[in-house]
């Protein structure tokens, strides 16, 4: 069960093992783009191209869905980037349900393990494979990997280094539950801590802030949704920015420019930006950017 592409290795593994793949369940097809066709999420398309039977329920909570799920007798639930599942599916394999998260668990439960572990600055994160209980991100630690971050990762780079590590470890685990060898410890949940999902305000950029904090939003935030802010009234995201050690006095304010640098002041420390995109326009390097610009040091963003 699952939707996106961080989806995809821990099921071209499952798919690819001696064990029997016997159903994917994924989110129903959508309208997509400026046609507004329908299509599937990458996972589906995944199973459509192997010839996986696919299942696209509108609910969970279904009783089709139970129905066609305690049919296919399964023997265990995987698991990756998917919903949450209500007790009712939970309760119908043998083994019940197992689920790849992007962290070292008990930290980072929640829907953003990844982009907080970069927004915080973390020098390393890892992924857990759990045995799924009601409560979301509690149950038993079946496999835990450590991984350091890299200084140049955002979200896509880490994300999908933390996915092929944990296809392995998904392998590894049903190996062990197969032969009875799985080691479960349980999460000490004072040690939790929060990842929740990413809200629309969290992707505004305040200059305010410590040139590191905004860098390791854009690092946790990109390629999506992106950090934002405005230039010239206009949306201005920003994907990739270097630490640069200059104070300013302008929060948000040009302080230096060429055919190939943009800096930017912030509340400690500047930034120069290097991966950019305007209203309307596509992403693109900063030096593509700054031949069709008309900026001059002093200008502000934000405003």
């Amino acid at each position: 069960m699952g939707n996106p592409n961080f989806a995809i290795p821990a099921l071209e593994a499952v798919h690819r093992s001696e064990h029997d793949l016997i159903a994917v369940v994924s989110n129903p097809p959508k309208p997509m783009g400026r046609g507004r066709s329908l299509q599937s999420t990458p996972v589906g398309n995944f199973a459509r191209s192997n010839g996986i039977d696919l299942i696209e329920p509108i609910s969970l909570r279904s009783d089709h869905l139970i129905d066609q799920l305690k049919e296919l007798k399964p023997d265990l639930f995987v698991i990756v980037a998917y919903k949450i599942l209500p007790n009712a599916l939970i309760n119908i394999p043998t083994y019940g349900a197992i689920n790849l998260h992007a962290s070292l668990l008990p930290k980072y439960r929640g829907a953003g393990p990844i982009q907080w572990a970069l927004m915080n600055g973390d020098k390393d994160t890892g992924v857990t494979i759990f045995q799924i209980k009601q409560k979301v991100d509690t149950g038993n630690i079946l496999l835990q990997k450590k991984l350091k971050i890299h200084e140049d990762d955002n979200m896509l780079t880490l994300g999908m280094r933390l996915c092929e590590a944990g296809a392995d470890m998904i392998i590894q685990t049903i190996n062990n539950i197969e032969s009875g060898k799985t080691n479960p410890i349980e999460q000490d949940s004072a040690m939790a801590t929060k990842a929740p999902k990413i809200t629309k305000d969290m992707t505004i950029i305040d200059w305010s802030w410590p040139a590191v904090k905004i860098h390791n939003w854009v690092r946790g935030l990109s390629p999506h949704p992106g950090m934002s802010t405005t230039l010239f009234q206009k949306r201005f995201r920003i994907f990739k920015t270097e630490k640069i050690d200059r104070n300013s006095d302008e929060p948000g304010g040009i302080i230096e420019l060429s055919k190939e640098k943009l800096i930017v002041g912030t509340g400690q420390g500047s930034l120069s930006l290097l991966e950019v995109q305007t209203e309307g326009k596509k992403r693109m390097p900063i030096e593509e950017f700054m031949k069709g610009t008309r900026l001059a040091i002093g200008d502000k963003l934000g405003i």
